[in-house]
């Protein structure tokens, strides 16, 4: 004769411990695919309010504040008794020998971009190792002698690429310019940015990981940066080509 099984009744007790068991189990699930998700990336935005003054030394600046300085800029302007040798000469470098930054060719000579706000910044963008004297933003003469795309914009983006305990960062620089008189060109760097995440791309002018969150025109109080390095007196090496009168600047 086959039996038929009844339901157990169970205590109270049971029942409770039992439930216990059941949320351990999904918070244990929940934590795990938590732990699995990929890490957020994060920038980190420094305001600033800095002014590369002419001839007053390069400036160098610190993206992620390790206390190791990563670019700098500098504005030259030199004259002398005959005035077609007169020049204006901004210039963006790397201080540390790993670090790079975004090039494009200016006349047949390697120059910084000038990235326009929204552009992305990673590992397929154009770096290429520079020379140590760092990339030529804008060069101009008295004798209409020209090149480098920051004299053609008020202000733009560089896009940077830096080593940090061995990893590969992204960031960029917003920098405007304002033209005075003859070739006195004013410069100021607004703000810079970095990627925590290495590898990661961070696109120009944004802040933050929202969408909508780029950085302004409003200037904020002046971020930490290293005593400028006075510029030697001598002007550069210049060489004339025979040919388009081009001055190089060596």
């Amino acid at each position: 004769m086959k039996r038929s099984r009844g339901t157990a009744n169970l205590s109270e007790s049971v029942h409770q411990r039992l439930s216990m068991y059941a949320l351990a189990a999904s918070a244990a699930g929940v934590g795990a695919l938590a732990l699995a998700q990929p890490a957020e990336a994060r920038i980190v935005y420094t305001r600033a309010n800095i002014k590369i003054t002419q001839n007053g030394g390069s400036i160098f600046f610190d993206l992620n504040h390790d206390g190791i300085p990563d670019f700098g800029l500098s504005n030259k302007y030199f004259s002398t008794s005959q005035r077609s040798q007169g020049f204006v000469f901004l210039n963006a470098q790397q201080h540390q020998q790993a670090n790079e930054i975004w090039q494009v060719g200016s006349q047949g000579r390697k120059c910084a971009g000038a990235l326009t706000a929204g552009t992305k910044i990673g590992p397929s963008g154009n770096f290429q190792k520079d020379p140590k004297s760092g990339l030529a933003m804008a060069f101009e003469n008295l004798e209409g002698t020209y090149y480098g795309p920051w004299l053609k914009v008020k202000q733009a983006y560089l896009g940077l690429k830096f080593v940090v305990k061995g990893k590969t960062h992204f960031g960029w620089a917003h920098i405007k310019l304002n033209p005075t008189s003859g070739l006195s060109i004013s410069e100021t760097l607004t703000g810079y940015a970095y990627e925590t995440i290495p590898g990661k791309s961070i696109i120009a002018g944004k802040t933050t990981g929202r969408m909508d969150d780029f950085t302004n025109d409003d200037p904020g109080p002046a971020a930490s940066l290293t005593k400028p390095i006075p510029d030697t007196p001598q002007p550069p090496s210049l060489g004339i080509s025979s040919r388009d009168g081009t001055i190089g600047i060596s």
